[in-house]
């Protein structure tokens, strides 16, 4: 099963505030462990949404642009990882692994599983 491990934003990421040497270095172990393990796919972090933008679809067939930043940071994106794991329990256990990257902020990591292609072809 495939899962994305979603690391929420905080003030600081959406500040455009790097972490902390420290916690990029702790973040590059994590990141190996991941890859010794076998179950590393793919790790990125994001831009702030200062510089990015939300396309909204209203259901009535309008289309807007809305420009960042966002106002509720606990709803952003700041980075994911996707890993490659046996189960939920799996990735929680991996997921509870990660770095703080922002100390001293709270802060959240996402677990949620990909839809295989079988399991989207039984929905249609």
């Amino acid at each position: 099963m495939k899962f994305m491990l979603i690391g929420k934003a905080t003030k600081d990421s959406e500040a455009g505030k790097m972490p902390c040497e420290e916690s990029f270095a702790a973040m590059g172990r994590f990141n190996e462990q991941l890859l010794q393990a076998g179950v590393l796919l793919e790790v990125t972090g994001l831009q702030p949404s200062s510089k990015g933008a939300r396309v909204h679809f209203s259901g009535d067939g309008k289309i807007k642009v809305i420009d960042g930043p966002f106002a509720e940071t606990k709803e952003l994106i700041a980075g994911f990882v996707v890993i490659q794991a046996k189960s939920l329990q799996e990735a929680i256990e991996w997921a509870k692994r990660a770095p703080d990257l922002h100390t001293g902020q709270e802060s959240h990591i996402e677990v949620r599983e990909f839809f295989e292609l079988a399991q989207i072809a039984k929905v249609g």
